[in-house]
């Protein structure tokens, strides 16, 4: 299938976190130490500026944003009222940055962390040699009064990244970016995570953001290349969108009738080459299959 695609900003340093809400595609901006929205007309605006880099955003039943600060491996809330505050600290549960997150219809989050200093890893050893070898971490469990735990106690992952919570609420399928593949977990009564299996694997394309259709596939964005994958139960590529040669670090269903794709594009993820200068982009395209799920 041929998509056109649009741009609807431009100047963004590296995008992250996209989520769909209220006619506007939220999004955190690593090195302009912000978070914006755009409309599908491209107004651009700040929401949130703060000191370091965001990036999973969420919304909790009551309206407060909840916003992953790396650096300080905290989870923010920003109450309706204005308040920003620390919600939960995730220092324990964290290797190095945190990073991408869901949130569930009750509040509970989600979130993942890198697990190691990737950039400093990939210029030590190249690419290749990280993804063959590299330390796992688990996934954080945030309750919506705080309490951090371990999500899947006794697993561990490769480098956790982009997830989505099936309709039902009863399943999580989480990107491990560097294993090059989609798992999926059961969701129990409390949030936790069991029974964990590979939903699909995605080599040589590896997922970083990801969102879910209805028909139960999923999009993902593949930083290796410049692309946007949908991907079946089991592996089968669906469908490819290609990202006018930048590669895709995130992506969303969102829209009118939820089937405008959202895609995050950026020349590299390396913080020093990223933080240099503002050239990334959000594009959208139309697709065939509305959002399902959470985010």
């Amino acid at each position: 299938m041929k998509h056109r695609l649009r741009t609807l900003a431009h100047q963004v340093y590296f995008g992250e976190g996209p989520r769909w809400r209220n006619g506007r595609l939220w999004f955190s901006d690593f090195y302009a130490h912000r978070v914006c929205s755009v409309d599908l007309a491209g107004d651009l605006r700040t929401e949130l500026e703060l000191e370091g880099r965001p990036s999973g955003l969420g919304w909790m039943p009551d309206g407060s944003l909840l916003v992953v600060r790396m650096e300080l491996r905290q989870l923010w809330r920003r109450w309706p009222d204005g308040r920003f505050a620390c919600h939960a600290d995730l220092t324990g549960l964290s290797a190095h940055l945190c990073n991408d997150m869901v949130v569930d219809a009750q509040g509970r989050a989600y979130v993942g962390n890198f697990g190691f200093d990737l950039d400093a890893a990939i210029h030590a050893r190249g690419a290749e040699s990280v993804i063959a070898d590299h330390p796992q971490t688990c996934l954080a469990l945030v309750q919506p009064d705080g309490t951090v735990s371990d999500a899947a106690p006794g697993e561990r992952f490769s480098f956790p990244n982009g997830m989505v919570i099936t309709p039902d609420g009863n399943t999580l399928i989480l990107g491990e970016t560097l294993g090059g593949r989609l798992t999926a977990l059961d969701i129990g009564a409390d949030g936790s995570l069991s029974n964990r299996r590979e939903w699909a694997p995605t080599w040589p394309r590896v997922p970083d953001g990801i969102c879910l259709d209805a028909s139960g596939a999923i999009w993902i964005a593949n930083p290796l290349a410049p692309e946007c994958a949908l991907i079946a139960p089991g592996g089968e590529v669906l469908d490819v969108v290609e990202t006018g040669g930048l590669p895709c670090f995130a992506c969303m269903l969102g829209g009118p009738e939820g089937k405008h794709l959202f895609m995050l594009v950026a020349p590299s993820s390396d913080a020093g080459e990223a933080a240099k200068a503002p050239l990334g982009k959000v594009l959208v395209t139309e697709v065939a299959v509305s959002r399902a799920g959470l985010p």
